[in-house]
């Protein structure tokens, strides 16, 4: 099981942006900010979740990730097409509208937007087709 995950991004508070806007469908906002002075100059890094749990992290580092594909659970098919009306209005890009996507199994209903670093991000809802 994965406790987080972290992407390291180049434009902080553009990445900040996005992910404020894209993530609010979903519940999922920030909940912790770490500044460059509190990791002794290793970046600043914002974490985002739900309740207390910052389970996704954006941040400064060396070097930007790239072609990473992340995927947020929705709690239903709404959820998904809200996500990603809020990810292109943010900026994202079209990376697959929502729909099911019965070849991943019955019932699954994603959405896919790249994010303005280029990463893959995905709203997903597992329920059955309604």
């Amino acid at each position: 099981m994965i406790d987080h995950i972290g992407l390291t991004v180049v434009d902080l508070p553009a990445a900040r942006s996005f992910y404020e806007k894209a993530l609010a469908p979903l519940g999922i906002t920030c909940l912790m900010e770490v500044t460059e002075e509190m990791t002794g100059g290793h970046g600043a890094h914002l974490g985002y979740g739900e309740g207390d749990n910052p389970f996704f992290w954006i941040g400064t580092g060396r070097a930007a990730s790239h072609s990473i594909h992340v995927a947020f659970a929705a709690r239903d098919q709404a959820g998904v097409d809200a996500f990603y009306a809020a990810a292109i209005a943010a900026g994202g890009k079209d990376n697959g509208a929502p729909g099911l996507r019965p070849q991943y199994h019955p019932g699954y209903y994603g959405a896919f937007i790249l994010d303005p670093e280029g990463n893959n991000i995905e709203a997903v809802f597992h329920g059955a087709a309604g």
